[in-house]
């Protein structure tokens, strides 16, 4: 199994600087993995007692028996996740609100080619930090996979995202949500954030600035792009117009169902 190794947080500690309404019900923050999950989840812990989340992993389809103390209760529980949409998850987060955290497929593609270069990300994969490949060649693998190693995009976005949809999950781009946080004075993106914490069911005390603001700094997740270390040297900007047809061409429709023009 692959490993990932990242710096811990002190969101808890801040956290404890809040006064915190118990969460009423249970809350699953579901996503397509390397989609800013840490962005979202984080901005969500400042709202919730820290009592009431459940921290031991990120819940998974392989993992998700291990972890049915989350959607256990009362009381009520935080969890979060990349779970594949099937018989036993809907039936194990059918207490839950789910929300449903996707990215633009264009530059999820240059996200996850990037984590796999990251130092903080071992395994099976090991071999493209130092292997004789193109960039090309880097992001073919990302978008079609690699055998029994690397998931396809369209396999990830299928079971993580738009099986789930109509499900009664409250969708939320990230990057609706990332200048969302960059603009926290402006009216749309208040009405965006009341909105998603509405989803959550958190009541929205009157400092809900100063805690998306700690929930949001990029120190605070060792995921974000500043905070991952390696050579990614073989990631370009944005995808080439190629890159983006073989994106179009694996899985037709996807963007499109996303919201995506």
């Amino acid at each position: 199994m692959p490993s990932i190794n990242l710096k811990p947080d002190n969101l808890n500690e801040l956290n404890a600087q809040f006064d915190q309404a118990p969460l009423k019900q249970h809350l699953f923050l579901n996503s397509v993995p390397k989609s800013g999950s840490h962005l979202l989840r984080n901005i969500v812990r400042m709202f919730v007692p820290v009592n009431q989340q459940y921290d031991r992993d990120f819940i998974q389809y392989g993992n998700l028996r291990d972890h049915l103390a989350a959607f256990d209760g009362p009381p009520a529980k935080l969890a979060w996740g990349h779970l594949f949409h099937t018989d036993i998850s809907a039936i194990t987060t059918s207490v839950a609100r789910k929300i449903l955290l996707v990215r633009d497929p264009y530059t999820w593609v240059l996200a996850k080619a990037r984590f796999l270069l990251s130092d903080g990300f071992t395994g099976q994969l090991d071999i493209l930090r130092k292997a004789p490949i193109t960039s090309g060649d880097l992001l073919s693998m990302v978008i079609f996979g690699i055998p029994n190693t690397n998931p396809s995009m369209k396999d990830t976005y299928t079971h993580n995202a738009v099986a789930w949809l109509d499900t009664g999950v409250h969708l939320v781009r990230y990057e609706e949500l990332l200048a969302a946080v960059r603009d926290l004075d402006s009216p749309a993106s208040k009405a965006y954030l009341l909105g998603l914490f509405d989803a959550c069911g958190i009541d929205v005390p009157p400092d809900w600035k100063e805690r998306v603001k700690i929930g949001s700094d990029p120190q605070n997740s060792g995921t974000a792009r500043q905070n991952l270390s390696g050579n990614f040297s073989k990631v370009p900007k944005e995808l080439s117009d190629i890159q983006k047809q073989q994106v179009d061409f694996a899985a037709p429709g996807l963007r499109e169902i996303l919201g995506y023009d």
